[in-house]
């Protein structure tokens, strides 16, 4: 959800017709879903009470008033919300695996740095789900898509002329530009910001400062953690684009002043430097992103739970779905 109060970003409206942002964000899109439901039942599972209060079922989470809320009743509404949809991904996610090694059909870490390099050029930075994942996280997670893709479109054939045309149509979605993955604290004055410095200087971590100073309230609850951006990017203050420039990973910028008047010091994580993609590089991604087009509405990984004699906890049919 984009936050409406992320004072670091301009309203620029972003230019590139939908047609060609589509190819990048797609992949963002339904990797954000997988992420969500499979967490969600992580989460379940590693709380899940037996139902016995000795075992931890009876333990009082949460009290309003005199009202207590228990163990058992919270992991209970989790299951009630959640667990539905997170088991079907994970049933998904165990059946396109089948049968993938059925079709002989393999994810390269190739074919992987592809996506999370195309992944993180098209980042939305008001979007915090990217953010928050470990780069072992982000990359199970891509292979897990580019598993369900292959196998959704193995019996699809794309004309490869029209592969062709939507490169030379769409080359700027594959010049990725040097990304800095960016933290940012926002004080509003420049006194301010200099106590912050100071802070850090001396050892102060600034994770936690940007949590306990910036007043921009959407990164300071992910540490200050602004995503990756580039210097060129619409949706960023100017003075953002200038300070990070100059940085190198792990370096921290000195207090600068915003468009806004107040003021920001940066802290640059880690940098990718820029990348031109060739068609030979990308045309399997392109041809596979032509096919789940051509795919019909009704088509889904439950088709497939039959033939690998897939079954779950609520009892229908995989025909239901």
């Amino acid at each position: 959800m984009k936050s409406k109060h992320s004072n670091y970003q301009n309203q620029s409206t972003n230019k590139t017709p939908l047609s060609q942002r589509r190819l990048k964000t797609k992949p963002v899109l339904t990797l954000i879903a997988i992420l969500f439901t499979g967490n969600i039942l992580w989460f379940i599972l590693w709380l899940w009470p037996d139902g016995d209060k000795d075992n931890g079922g009876g333990e009082i989470v949460a009290t309003v008033d005199t009202e207590e809320i228990t163990k058992q009743q919270w992991m209970a509404a989790m299951e009630s919300r959640y667990g539905k949809e997170t088991l079907q991904t994970l049933v998904n996610e165990a059946v396109m695996k089948k049968a993938a090694k059925k079709n002989n059909i393999e994810v390269s870490d190739k074919e992987v740095d592809l996506e999370i390099a195309l992944i993180r050029s098209a980042q939305d930075t008001t979007d915090t789900t990217i953010q928050q994942l470990t780069d072992e996280q982000l990359r199970e997670k891509v292979t897990a898509q580019l598993i369900l893709e292959k196998v959704l479109t193995k019996d699809i054939l794309i004309d490869i002329e029209e592969v062709a045309q939507y490169y030379e149509d769409n080359q700027s979605l594959f010049n990725i530009p040097t990304t800095y993955r960016t933290s940012i604290i926002i004080t509003e004055s420049k006194e301010a910001a200099e106590s912050v410095q100071k802070e850090l200087n001396d050892g102060s971590d600034f994770s936690v400062l940007a949590r306990e100073r910036s007043l921009d309230a959407s990164s300071a609850s992910l540490g200050g953690s602004i995503g990756y951006i580039t210097t060129d990017q619409a949706n960023i203050d100017q003075s953002i684009q200038k300070a990070v420039k100059g940085l190198k990973a792990n370096e921290i910028s000195n207090p600068f002043v915003m468009s806004d008047g107040r003021y920001g010091i940066l802290k640059v994580e880690e940098v990718n430097e820029g990348k031109s993609f060739t068609y030979e590089d990308v045309k399997d991604h392109i041809e596979r992103v032509l096919a789940m087009e051509q795919l019909p509405a009704s088509i889904s990984p439950e088709a497939f739970w039959k033939e690998f004699d897939a079954t779950w906890f609520y009892g229908e049919s995989q025909n239901s779905h």
